[in-house]
C-alpha cells in the first residue's frame, strides 16, 4: 500500500508541475503568423442585468485600435435595467459603428444564444466575436484574436482571469478561474488540444453559419462545450489567445461561487465525461492525504509532506505572479479551500444533471439535438 501511495502522491506532483509549465510556455510564446489581412469584425456582446464593473467591461468595447469593427449589443427585454447603460455609452461613442438590439428569437433552450440571435443575423463582419458582458477588453483585443487565426483554426477563445476580487469568496472565485481552470486549458492548447471558453468565441461567420449557424452551439447544456465539438468534427483546432482576458470580480459571496462552479462542473461532465472523471485528480487533497497517510504510517516523515506542500503551491504561485494573477497570502489560503472542495463538487456534479442559469432552469432533456430541432421546425 505504500508504494502505491507514494507513486500517486508523485504521479499527481509530476501532473501539477508539468501543467504549469504548460501553461507558462503558452502564455510566453508569441503566437504564430496570424491573418495578415485586417477583415471587418463584429463584436456582439450579450447583455442582461447589471453586474460588477459593468460599464467599465462594456465601455472597453470601443477602444479596439482596429481600423474596421462593430458592435451589436443585445438585450431580451426591453425594461432590463442594463438599457439606460447602453444606451449611455451609445451615445458616449458617436465614432464608432455601434448599435443596441432589443428582443430573442427562441432558436435554442439556452438563453445566451437565443439573445445573440439577433444580432448574429445583422452581422456585416467576416469574423464575429461573442464577448460576455463582464469581460474587460485590452484595446488590442481583436489583434489577439486575429493572431492567433491560422489554417486548421476552427475558433479562437480565452478563459477568464479574474482580477480586482473584493472580499475572500471573490478571490476563491479567482483561485477557480485563474491557476486552476485557466491553467488547465492553457496547458492543454499547448499540445494543440484546445477547449472553447464561452466568454469569448471568435468565429469565422461562413463557417459557423455553414455549420448552422448559433442553432447548432445550442445542442448541449453550454455553447462552449458544442463550440468545441462542432470544431473538432469539422477538423479544426480550438486556439486560445496566448495570455487570458481579464474579468473584474469585485465583490462575491460563497454562494455565488459554489453554485457557478457546480453549474460549470455540471457542464463538464455532461460534455466531457471521460475527462471529467480525472478532474477529482487534479488538486491537492488526493495526493496531500496519501502524504498524509505515508507520514501515518511512518513510511515517510513530516518535513516531506511540508515539502510537498511547498512545492505544489509554490509553483502556482510562481505561475501566478508570472501571469499577473492574484497572488497574495490571502490567494494562497484560497488555493488551499479551493481544492479541499473540489472532490466535493466533484461527487456533487455526479448528483443531478439540471441546474439554473440566470432564472432559467436547464436540463439535458430540454436540449435539442439537430434532429429533434429539425422535427420540431417541421411541424405545422
Amino acid at each position: 500500500m505504500a508504494i502505491v501511495l507514494a507513486s500517486f502522491t508523485g504521479f499527481c506532483l509530476l501532473v501539477q508541475l508539468a501543467s504549469i509549465v504548460l501553461a507558462q510556455i503558452k502564455q510566453g510564446f508569441a503566437a504564430k503568423a496570424g491573418l495578415s489581412a485586417q477583415p471587418k469584425i463584429t463584436v456582439l456582446r450579450p447583455v442582461c442585468g447589471l453586474e460588477n464593473n459593468l460599464q467599465e467591461t462594456l465601455a472597453s468595447s470601443f477602444a479596439a485600435d482596429y481600423p474596421d469593427f462593430e458592435i451589436i449589443f443585445c438585450v431580451a427585454d426591453a425594461r432590463d435595467p442594463v438599457v439606460p447603460l447602453v444606451q449611455q455609452l451609445l451615445a458616449a461613442h458617436p465614432a464608432v459603428q455601434a448599435q443596441l438590439l432589443i428582443g430573442e428569437d427562441r432558436i435554442s433552450g439556452n438563453p445566451k444564444l437565443n439573445n445573440l440571435a439577433k444580432g448574429w443575423a445583422l452581422a456585416k463582419g467576416a469574423f464575429v466575436v461573442m464577448i460576455d458582458s463582464n469581460v474587460l477588453l485590452p484595446r488590442d483585443y481583436l489583434q489577439r484574436l486575429l493572431a492567433e487565426w491560422r489554417p486548421g483554426t476552427g475558433l479562437v477563445t480565452s478563459p477568464p482571469a479574474g482580477i480586482r476580487p473584493i472580499g475572500f469568496a471573490a478571490r476563491l472565485e479567482c483561485g477557480f478561474l485563474n491557476s486552476f481552470q485557466g491553467r488547465w486549458q492553457l496547458a492543454s492548447a499547448a499540445m494543440g488540444n484546445g477547449f472553447a471558453q464561452g466568454k469569448i468565441l471568435f468565429w469565422q461567420r461562413d463557417f459557423l453559419n455553414a455549420a448552422g449557424g448559433l442553432a447548432a452551439l445550442g445542442h448541449e447544456m453550454a455553447e462552449d462545450v458544442a463550440s468545441t465539438k462542432l470544431v473538432r468534427a469539422a477538423g479544426l483546432q480550438v486556439r486560445l489567445t496566448r495570455a487570458l482576458f481579464d474579468q473584474p470580480i469585485g465583490a462575491r459571496s460563497f454562494g455565488t461561487v459554489w453554485r457557478r462552479q457546480l453549474r460549470w462542473s455540471k457542464v463538464r461532465r455532461l460534455g466531457f465525461p471521460r475527462l471529467y472523471l480525472a478532474e477529482i485528480l487534479a488538486g491537492s487533497a488526493l495526493p496531500l492525504l496519501a502524504a498524509l497517510i505515508l507520514a501515518g504510517l511512518g513510511v515517510i516523515g513530516p518535513s516531506l509532506v511540508l515539502a510537498l506542500l511547498l512545492l505544489w503551491y509554490g509553483a502556482e504561485l510562481a505561475l501566478a505572479r508570472a501571469s499577473g494573477w492574484p497572488a497574495g497570502p490571502l490567494d494562497l489560503l484560497a488555493w488551499l479551500c479551493r481544492d479541499a472542495i473540489l472532490p466535493v463538487l466533484w461527487v456533487a456534479a455526479w448528483a443531478s444533471d439540471g441546474f439554473d442559469w440566470r432564472g432559467n432552469a436547464m436540463r439535458p432533456e430540454d436540449v435539442p439535438t439537430p434532429a429533434t430541432r429539425g422535427a420540431a421546425l417541421a411541424k405545422p
